[in-house]
């Protein structure tokens, strides 16, 4: 089951049939969290998210033509359907970064929500190739031991730069 909200500005979410998957080795760096100001338990919040449905979550950005390359791509070599997507503008994809213990505005990185725990930057990325066909999860256990801040700050550089480097658009598109 897909995520179902009415946005407006973004269209062409990904709906793809429910596979069961192993689960893959697992280690996280980032942990689901409840923000001090935030009175909302954003985890029981989106938690029916993951109702009928345990697949995680890929958030990125919907206008960013380097992230909507990057959906098309995990789309292309998930042949499983193990990875749901939603752009980070979306109204469920501020809910899950809220859950996630990021701003609902924060845009500024690829992130993976799974049932338990979220992952961000290098690390979201990592997680996300460990579930899609090979070499890719071979690939992300040598990356694994490239330091986390070497990683990110290669992330944050591209990150930083990707409307320059590659582009925006004016609404979603994948």
């Amino acid at each position: 089951m897909a995520l179902h909200l009415h946005v407006p500005s973004c269209v062409g979410r990904f709906n793809s049939n429910f596979t069961s998957l192993s689960a893959p080795k697992v280690t996280t760096f980032a942990t689901l969290s409840q923000s001090q100001s935030d009175s909302v338990n954003w985890v029981n919040a989106t938690s029916t998210f993951f109702d009928q449905d345990k697949r995680p979550i890929m958030l990125f950005d919907g206008v960013c033509n380097l992230c909507n390359g990057g959906v098309k791509f995990v789309r292309n070599n998930d042949l499983k359907k193990t990875i749901r997507y939603e752009a980070l503008q979306s109204e469920a994809g501020k809910m899950l970064l809220r859950r996630s213990g990021r701003a609902p505005d924060d845009i500024s990185s690829v992130v993976l929500v799974e049932r338990d725990r979220s992952y961000i930057k290098s690390e979201a990325v990592l997680k996300i190739m460990e579930y899609i066909n090979l070499p890719f999860p071979q690939l992300a256990f040598l990356l694994q031991f490239v330091p986390l801040f070497v990683r990110d700050f290669v992330y944050d550089n591209v990150a930083n730069n990707r409307y320059t480097i590659f582009g925006r658009s004016e609404s979603c598109e994948i």
